[in-house]
């Protein structure tokens, strides 16, 4: 069944297996995937030891820049864990309930880290406006100690993912929640030598409110592209129009194409089905196949479902 509902033709069979750049470029996926999945891994049990200690220190030391960064710890240990575990079940086989397989569970978690991220500023802010509000007496050397060591851990975890995909949505979630502890540790390094100098601990507050506003955008940024692909939105480096007029153009006997849907299974992985129509006497066989080497080669296009057509639209 087609994504608008009609049934494909004979000849538009999937296009995986129909041209070796697709299987290529399917194992280097896979490759990448083992690499990320690893380097999640790793990411993961390093933040997640950390963020005990950055407890006990902003409890010690009673910051609240210390105790939102520990906060911040504790969500990207379990968003790294959420993504290490998404990338294991995109490992498995596609079947009869899920024919595309599980790659798709990637992009949930992503969603699902950039909400975390979204809860976490609100959680700083109604924390950061209390300690305005109700200033409490700041240990400005053990929160000092705490905060470079917890930079130091974050700096190792974020080289550590750095080096993975970077379209992968499932990594940039991992690498936002990352970069915002980063931001949070520095945040915590100013504050605690502001206090050490003049004794003002408003600062505390003050920079915590600068990294949840800064960790808003992000994560904001994060959650609209994983909706976007959760709701099967057009790829936005694409323009649909000009495919179809590069299609057309560049394809002797094809006449028309329309009912063109294209979507993303993951932030990597672009998806098409359309109906082709061509001209009376063409051979569809050899139209076919241009047209699924030119998705291949001009948009990147490896998966396409192509109902080829002689005369009116069947769906007329």
């Amino acid at each position: 069944m087609k994504k608008d509902g009609t049934m494909g033709h004979s000849h538009g069979g999937h296009s995986h297996g129909g041209h070796n750049h697709g299987s290529q470029g399917h194992d280097h996926g896979h490759c990448h995937k083992e690499i990320g999945e690893r380097r999640l891994f790793w990411a993961m049990l390093l933040t997640a030891s950390f963020m005990l200690a950055e407890v006990a220190g902003g409890i010690i030391s009673g910051s609240l820049a210390l105790i939102a960064d520990a906060g911040h710890m504790l969500t990207d240990a379990a968003a790294l864990g959420l993504a290490w575990g998404a990338f294991r079940l995109s490992r498995r086989p596609a079947n009869q309930h899920q024919s595309y397989g599980f790659d798709r569970f990637q992009v949930l978690a992503a969603f699902v880290n950039g909400l975390a991220l979204l809860l976490l500023v609100g959680w700083i802010i109604w924390e950061a406006v209390m300690r305005v509000l109700e200033p409490a007496p700041i240990l400005a050397g053990p929160m000092l100690i705490v905060a470079i060591l917890g930079l130091i851990v974050n700096i190792i975890a974020f080289f550590i993912l750095h080096g993975a995909s970077k379209d992968n949505l499932n990594i940039e979630g991992a690498l936002l929640h990352v970069m915002g502890d980063m931001l949070g540790s520095v945040a915590a390094i100013i504050a605690a030598i502001v206090i050490m100098q003049t004794g003002w601990t408003p600062i505390d507050p003050i920079l915590s409110l600068l990294v949840a506003a800064l960790i808003l955008k992000s994560g904001w940024h994060l959650v609209r592209r994983a909706a976007h692909i959760l709701m099967e939105g057009t790829p936005d480096s694409l323009d649909v129009d000009q495919l179809k007029h590069d299609l057309v153009a560049g394809i002797e006997g094809l006449e028309d194409v329309h009912h063109v849907h294209v979507w993303l299974l993951t932030a990597e992985r672009p998806l098409l089905t359309m109906h082709a129509n061509i001209r009376d006497g063409a051979d569809s066989n050899a139209i076919l196949g241009a047209i699924k080497q030119k998705l291949l080669d001009d948009y990147g296009i490896d998966h396409s479902t192509i109902q080829i057509e002689s005369g009116a639209c069947a769906d007329h």
